[in-house]
């Protein structure tokens, strides 16, 4: 499978980066001040000539008239325009060509009830095995930028929150509206298995790869897990199998023993109890056994980080970058300012604010 992204500014030139083909010749524009100066020092040529200077001393001492500071700052603006025009400003923008040899995988998230288990943390807070997934899988997507992921979501039946997409923000916010609930609260372990396999089953891609992530034993779709490993096997797909939840005592949602649904308080929070819980982990060791994959265990968040990370490592994407600029010459707008600018200046000197001959 091979992608292919191009990243083009929204508008230009306003995402675009300024520079100069030959950014040495700005020094030039050191020399303005002193010019500025020396043409202060000499001041302009005397329109009358006086014997004697006594009678106009008062004068002389008056500051330069506004007209002619104006008309200074206009030759000395141009100048400054003519020296950056030389200098060749440049407004450029950059296409970027990513030509990524990708790979396809299908996250599998259980949605179980037992997926509300409290037995994890984040950030120090009790936070529900489903909350840590999501956190763990959100990081996953976000550091593979040039592989199609998917997600399918299962309870008694797989549900597909979003096929394999490039369009990882669209990806992400399909993941967080992924809820216990959202299917019925049973396991089917191997439907989700199944149906992870037959969105994988492009040819074309160098590699696809299937992680679940479950904390139960499969009780409920037609298909045993067993099947859908041999499958997968059959098919080349990497799998990775991560069982989720702690051994013993934790804070277990209450369950309504005649609808089987988590029990809420009036506001909708979720009721708890501590109660012992289990993992069967030699049932999802021989699923991984079967589709020659890998299993892993989490039990708390920091082990599960470990194990995406791992996940990560292994699922190698190929990718080539190639980057090309394209530039708007801003030389013959300055020119032209500068050539404005200078004109103002002489027909102001020659009608409006002319001096004496």
């Amino acid at each position: 499978m091979s992608a292919l992204r191009l990243h083009w500014p929204d508008w230009w030139p306003s995402n675009s980066a300024l520079t100069f083909a030959h950014p040495w010749l700005r020094l030039l524009l050191l020399a303005v001040p002193l010019i500025a100066y020396l043409r202060g020092q000499r001041g302009a040529s005397a329109a009358l000539i006086f014997s004697s200077t006594s009678p106009l001393t008062a004068i002389g001492k008056q500051s330069v008239s506004r007209a002619g500071q104006i008309l200074r700052t206009l030759s000395i603006l141009a100048l400054s325009i003519f020296v950056i025009a030389i200098a060749r400003p440049q407004l450029g923008k950059s296409l970027t060509q990513v030509e990524a040899s990708g790979i396809d995988i299908m996250l599998v998230l259980d949605v179980s009830n037992s997926m509300l288990t409290k037995d994890f943390t984040i950030g120090g807070e009790e936070a529900t095995r489903l909350d840590a997934v999501r956190e763990q899988a959100r990081k996953f997507i976000e550091a593979r930028p040039n592989d199609r992921i998917g997600i399918i979501a299962f309870g008694t039946q797989p549900y597909v929150v979003s096929p394999m997409t490039l369009d990882h923000d669209w990806l992400l916010q399909n993941l967080d509206r992924v809820r216990i609930g959202l299917i019925e609260g049973s396991t089917a372990i191997g439907s989700a298995m199944a149906s992870a396999g037959n969105r994988l089953n492009d040819k074309h891609s160098k590699s696809r790869a299937v992680v679940l992530l479950t904390d139960g034993d499969n009780n409920a779709g037609k298909i045993p897990p067993q099947t859908a490993a041999e499958a997968l096997k059959a098919l080349h797909i990497n799998f990775y199998a991560i069982g989720i939840g702690t051994n013993g005592v934790a804070p277990f949602p209450v369950m309504d023993g005649r609808t089987g649904r988590v029990v809420t308080d009036a506001v909708g929070n979720v009721l708890y109890q501590r109660i012992p819980v289990s993992f069967n982990e030699a049932g999802l060791k021989e699923i991984a056994r079967i589709a020659g994959g890998q299993f892993y265990r989490a039990t708390d968040s920091k082990s599960l980080e470990n194990i995406f990370h791992d996940i990560d490592k292994m699922e190698k994407t190929t990718v080539q970058v190639k980057k090309y600029q394209q530039y708007r010459d801003l030389f013959p707008l300055c020119l032209m300012s500068g050539v404005g600018l200078l004109l103002g200046q002489i027909v102001l000197s020659q009608t409006i604010w002319k001096k004496l001959p």
